[in-house]
């Protein structure tokens, strides 16, 4: 099968990406583990309070391997399928829009959330257990630098898949011939 230079370019790209998330998330999940050992249950630290410390963390480990690790083998994937069963190749331009826009977005993200885990972790373990306050407190307790990053992050990943999905769907419609 002949593949375009600009799929192998963004195969290589996605498939190094995936691996370096996969790492990361595995790292995470490490990370996790040992973070939720330092902050055990106990009188302080009732088991409700407990899991909504670690929660963030454990998002964290879920976040970096599936928007890390899956998605990006599941499109690459699709792509590649799609070159198989026929479909129009996608240009390079919208191939490497979503590539600049989704691997970014995603990366900011998993960064976000390990931020905010720690952030959560640390709180705790020095005796700040009114989460209240805490969150307040996240990023310096400004909500527009909050709002903006997070913002930043989602609107990234979110344009750069949909900018690879829907050109892909349209190329469905139009088969090369082969």
């Amino acid at each position: 099968m002949n593949i375009p230079d600009h799929y192998r370019a963004l195969y290589r790209t996605w498939l190094r990406y995936a691996i370096v998330m996969i790492l990361l998330g595995l790292l995470i999940g490490l990370s996790f583990e040992e973070s939720a050992k330092r902050a055990p249950v106990s009188a302080v630290l009732p088991a409700g309070v407990h899991l909504e410390a670690i929660l963030p963390l454990a998002l964290a480990h879920g976040h970096a391997i599936l928007l890390g690790t899956v998605l990006p083998l599941v499109l690459v994937f699709m792509l590649h399928l799609g070159l198989t069963l026929g479909f129009r190749p996608l240009g390079a331009k919208t191939l490497k829009t979503a590539t600049w826009l989704y691997l970014p977005g995603s990366a900011l993200s998993v960064a976000l959330l390990l931020y905010k885990g720690y952030h959560w972790v640390l709180g705790v373990r020095f005796g700040h257990t009114d989460f209240v306050t805490w969150n307040a407190a996240f990023f310096g307790g400004n909500e527009a630098l909050r709002a903006a990053i997070y913002g930043l992050a989602h609107t990234a990943m979110s344009v750069g898949l949909a900018v690879l999905v829907i050109a892909f769907w349209r190329s469905m419609s139009k088969q090369t011939g082969n």
